[in-house]
Parts: C-alpha cells; sequence; structure tokens
C-alpha cells in the first residue's frame, strides 16, 4: 500500500469525512495539522500546486485533492486501485 498524507485542520468537517472514508477502507494515513505547524500549511501549498484549503490528500506520488476530489474516486471505482498501488 502507498503512503497516505492528508494535511488538516481539527475543526474542517471535510477533513473528518476524508479520514473516515479512509479509514472505513482500512488504509493508514500520516496527517498533517496546518493548525498547529504553519510550515506544514506551506508545504501542502507547495505540494498541491498552490490550493490552500483542507483536506489535501496525497495517495502515493498522486495529488488527490480535497475530501470531494477523493469520494468521486471511489464512487468512479477508482480509489481502491489508486490504495493498492504499491
Amino acid at each position: 500500500m502507498p503512503t497516505i498524507e492528508i494535511y488538516t485542520s481539527p475543526l474542517c468537517g471535510y477533513c473528518h469525512a476524508a479520514k473516515r472514508l479512509l479509514a472505513d477502507k482500512g488504509a493508514a494515513y500520516v496527517e498533517y495539522d496546518v493548525a498547529r505547524d504553519p510550515s506544514k500549511r506551506q508545504e501542502m501549498m507547495a505540494r498541491a500546486n498552490g490550493r490552500h484549503t483542507v483536506p489535501q490528500i496525497f495517495i502515493g506520488d498522486t495529488h488527490v485533492g480535497g475530501y470531494d476530489d477523493m469520494a468521486a474516486l471511489d464512487r468512479n471505482g477508482k480509489l481502491d486501485p489508486l490504495l493498492a498501488a504499491s
């Protein structure tokens, strides 16, 4: 399973939904709280081509985007293969 990284903030409902979806898939992830560590927000924006909203989700080398993007991948049957890639 590839490394999954998610940039979040504590009061973000979409962040909680994204983490819940990953947990439902049995996928472990590394979480970076951009509210507690402002340097992580800068890192996130650099990796996400300037996107500044949370969550920003990365699966391996793929920038998935936010929760809506990941949920769309799941609805289209494309999330599970991405999570299973090695």
